[in-house]
């Protein structure tokens, strides 16, 4: 029998980074997962704003972007009727330099530190996995398949089958399933998924087209892209991966082989391909009733499924995994109380929740702008162009909500979370657009204090309490109190004027995922109540 502290059921992007970050929490943990590596499926495509500031805290952001797509590359958006043929809607983006630049440009706190990344997921999991059996207080162990759990109040006990077929029992005290929508961890715990399912079936296939991207023939000035909506009545939709050497299409057909075809068409001109995989797939919107029971708990698509409109899927994941990585890790370390892991739930199935909503605003709105296909769209006739011209035009407005969630990316705020210090009232949730704020249970905004030198680099990976514009606040006491716990504690003394502006008050006190405690500008009377909430006591 092996014992690891934590055991991570998938090993996926979610598990795999949960893996990490307790890894460099120095959490003994174990990865299992029941394929025999990582796949060649192009599940997702992006890493959001969010995503790729967590993967710069873990030391990863660099890794990423050099495996990721070329930072030149436009992350431009087409509506067409094929890629031959000039454009019925095109919605410019900027490239990772471009977005890099203006993020260098703007310090009021309305940009993340770092933008998006396109990276496919056959790219990224290898990139982690490496990154994870590199940590010595980490196992990773693939072909490994979990069978079922029995938990009591010290722990739980996994039954597992290896890659012999030899089954074995694992016993660890807590065990995370991330092993995706049909999560045999949830499904032994009970826990039912509600919502909207199966919402709309289609077909996924991948294909290596090496010269596609260099002739794309839409017209001059105008072709490199990402996304290729197809106005047509089958969804077809066309994504570039990340080498740019690798196509995805989505599409309503009746037969996989139908899918060579319906590449053809939507490229609209003869190019070297070869289909390497098909698959079928469900739009879903669904929420697990709870993120776990006892001492099992539950991350991305185990505990929420979306439909991929706002690149929602993956990312919540990744938040999942950084929300409960500490906390495992400070129970496990025996400074976190009893509310760290409680408060898991509280704050993550939130965020899920609106996540799915704001991945059914974004489904809706293409929803939307198909509907307005009919079979004329093709006709070089007045009716035609009617209708071309009413799609493009609803679809001017209805796809910007797949391709502009920046608000659901940096703007989740925890709400009644029991580990953050009450301030009643707080801003709206925004989907669209990102209002900075550090309303407690916000994401601290991003501020530069020198050319380069992001505030979040110089905060270590425990709590923090900013210091802001030269207050002369005494704050020994919050500092006496956190240490008195044995909670990691530093003291960060920021000068900037302009960090000042943007936080609103002299002193933020902040958790190891940079989310906002509490704030003020004189110490708290009770600072011992203050730490004994921010740490779960």
């Amino acid at each position: 029998m092996m014992n690891p502290d934590v055991l991570i059921v998938g090993a996926g992007p979610v598990g795999l980074t949960l893996a990490i970050d307790l890894g460099q929490r120095g959490v003994n943990c174990m990865l299992i997962e029941q394929k025999p590596g990582p796949q060649y499926l192009p599940k997702m495509e992006r890493c959001n704003a969010r995503t790729m500031e967590i993967f710069r805290r873990m030391g990863l952001s660099r890794k990423i972007r050099a495996a990721g797509l070329d930072a030149d590359v436009p992350m431009d958006v087409y509506v067409v009727l094929s890629m031959n043929e000039p454009p019925l809607l095109h919605l410019p983006y900027p490239s990772v330099n471009e977005a890099l630049a203006e993020i260098d440009r703007v310090n009021d706190g309305t940009q993340p530190l770092e933008p998006y990344q396109l990276i496919s997921q056959y790219t990224l999991e290898p990139l982690l996995k490496s990154v994870a059996e590199e940590l010595p207080s980490v196992t990773v162990r693939y072909g490994c398949e979990f069978l079922s759990l029995v938990q009591d109040e010290n722990g739980v006990s996994a039954k597992v089958v290896d890659a012999d077929g030899q089954v074995q029992e694992i016993r660890a005290k807590y065990l995370v399933g991330c092993d995706g929508g049909a999560s045999p961890v949830r499904k032994q715990l009970g826990i039912k998924l509600r919502g909207e399912g199966n919402l709309l079936q289609l077909r996924q296939a991948l294909y290596y087209s090496p010269d596609l991207y260099d002739k794309i023939p839409i017209g001059p000035g105008a072709g490199r892209g990402r996304h290729y909506h197809v106005a047509d009545g089958q969804a077809t939709f066309l994504i570039m991966q990340d080498s740019t050497n690798h196509w995805t299409l989505h599409a309503v057909v009746e037969k996989d082989e139908d899918m060579a075809a319906q590449f053809e068409k939507a490229v609209g001109v003869p190019v070297d391909y070869e289909m390497l995989y098909v698959g079928q797939w469900k739009q879903n919107l669904l929420l697990a009733d709870s993120y776990g029971t006892g001492r099992v708990f539950l991350a991305g698509d185990s505990a929420h499924l979306v439909i991929p409109t706002g690149g929602l899927g993956m990312n919540t994941g990744v938040g999942d995994a950084v929300d409960l990585g500490w906390k495992l890790a400070a129970t496990l370390q025996g400074w976190g109380g009893a509310n760290l892991l409680r408060s898991y739930e509280i704050e993550r199935r939130q965020v899920g929740d609106r996540n799915v909503g704001a991945s059914r605003y974004a489904s809706l709105g293409r929803r939307k702008w198909r509907s307005q296909y009919r079979p004329d769209i093709t006709e070089d006739t007045p009716e035609g162009q009617a209708t071309r011209d009413n799609l493009a035009r609803i679809a001017d407005i209805e796809q910007r909500k797949t391709n502009e969630m920046i608000g659901a990316e940096l703007g989740y705020r925890y709400v009644g979370s029991p580990i953050i210090w009450e301030e009643p009232g707080g801003p709206e949730h925004l989907f669209r657009d990102y209002v900075p704020t550090t309303w407690p249970g916000a994401r601290l905004p991003h501020v530069w204090l020198a050319p380069g030198e992001p505030v979040q680099d110089r905060i270590k990976s425990g709590y923090t309490l900013l210091r802001l514009g030269n207050t002369q606040a005494d704050t020994s006491g919050i500092e006496k109190a956190f240490r008195s716990i044995g909670a990691p504690f530093d003291v960060l003394d920021i000068a900037s004027e302009q960090a000042r502006q943007v936080y609103s008050h002299d002193l933020l006190l902040l958790r190891p995922d940079m989310h906002v405690v509490w704030r003020g500008n004189q110490a708290p009377e009770d600072a011992a109540t203050l730490a004994a909430v921010a740490t779960g006591h």
